[in-house]
């Protein structure tokens, strides 16, 4: 099976927060909404699989471990303009985990959707 669709599940706290998450600040498209235990969200070829608490995903696994929310892998967005997003997204309460990093590619920063899952904005140089 073949798709032009990539996808990346997200465990998120609340499914409705998430998809008013990614589809205000971010320009995501709802695909399906299954609130509150699953929904996705599409923006170009890039697909987020947002599953809440009672998705089949949030499950326990059979060691007794519950899946959640956080980490350090994330979704990477390119802007134009990082300082015009970050002052946007700053005045909307988003958190950041970082400050703006400077490298020889362009510069990023880290923040926490409404679950604590990282995103990355990156303004190639």
């Amino acid at each position: 099976m073949t798709t032009d669709l990539v996808s990346v599940r997200y465990l998120v706290d609340d499914v409705e927060a998430s998809l008013a998450f990614y589809t205000e600040n971010f320009g995501f498209e709802v695909r399906t909404d299954f609130a509150p235990a699953f929904a996705d969200v599409v923006r170009g070829n890039l697909r987020l699989l947002l599953s809440g608490p009672t998705s089949s995903a949030g499950r326990e696994m059979p060691d007794g471990t519950k899946p959640g929310p956080g980490g350090w892998n994330r979704i990477h967005l390119i802007v134009t303009d990082i300082d015009a997003e970050v002052e946007r997204l700053r005045k909307q309460g988003v958190r950041f985990r970082s400050d703006v990093v400077k490298g020889p590619g362009g510069q990023q920063i880290v923040l926490d959707d409404p679950s604590g899952n990282p995103v990355e904005l990156f303004q190639p140089a």
